[in-house]
């Protein structure tokens, strides 16, 4: 069942943007009497489609939906193309990601070149999309791009540093010693690696740096593939 986001609810009907009516009516080519599933304010309600035009649709009944974690995760993201970051957004959506931060490495292939807010306009487009796709009760929210110096304004319990440099430390050791953070951070390399410098900073900002196998994964597959491991590790 088609699932989308509302955030305004008024006599028991919800108002959804253009755009998803247009989905509704044009590309599933519902009719009257079909049912969606609507998201408000994190539940999930089934919704009976009452007209066309003007598009309305009442709630039916509320349903017992919760598909998000008890754990927030957020992935600070080096910059790398367009099409690559549209997958991370993507899947990292899928795989229970709550924020991304684009973050203008000093490797970074593409850089914050003055248009962000389109690119965030864009790329909130891309998680909501995912976010109904794959049932989510949130959307994830995608930061405005951020600079090294910005790293100690983002707080989470556990901070994580996927690093290509040899350590010690590796996923699969943390996630089974530790079971209560309420939120984790997972900083990610763009395609050049961090300098010494920049990853330096992030270790003297409280994260660990961490292994999490012998080969290199690309950077637009690496957040993915923890945050898949996270949720494994601990699923209830």
């Amino acid at each position: 069942m088609q699932r989308y986001f509302s955030e305004t609810l008024s006599n028991n009907s919800f108002r959804l943007k253009d755009d998803d009516i247009y989905h509704i009516k044009k590309v599933m080519r519902m009719k009257i009497n079909d049912l969606i599933e609507v998201v408000y304010k994190k539940k999930v309600y089934l919704c009976i489609i009452k007209s066309l035009e003007p598009f309305i649709c009442e709630i039916d009944k509320e349903l017992d939906m919760n598909n998000e974690n008890e754990y927030k995760i957020i992935l600070i993201q080096s910059m790398v193309n367009e099409t690559k970051m549209d997958l991370i957004l993507q899947k990292g959506t899928e795989v229970g990601i709550n924020e991304f931060y684009p973050y203008n490495a000093v490797n970074s292939v593409n850089k914050d070149n003055g248009k962000m807010d389109k690119k965030i306009m864009r790329w909130q487009r891309i998680v909501k999309e995912a976010a109904e796709q794959s049932k989510r009760n949130i959307i994830p929210t995608v930061h405005n791009s951020m600079k090294i110096s910005d790293i100690s304004k983002i707080n989470g319990d556990l901070k994580l540093l996927l690093s290509v440099n040899e350590c010690q430390v590796t996923l699969k050791s943390i996630l089974q010693n530790h079971r209560d953070y309420d939120t984790i951070i997972i900083v990610v390399g763009p395609e050049g690696g961090f300098t010494k410098e920049e990853e330096q900073t992030f270790i003297n900002n409280g994260y660990t740096r961490i292994s999490i196998g012998k080969r290199v994964l690309r950077s637009e597959t690496a957040g993915v593939a923890v945050s898949s491991m996270i949720n494994y590790e601990w699923m209830v």
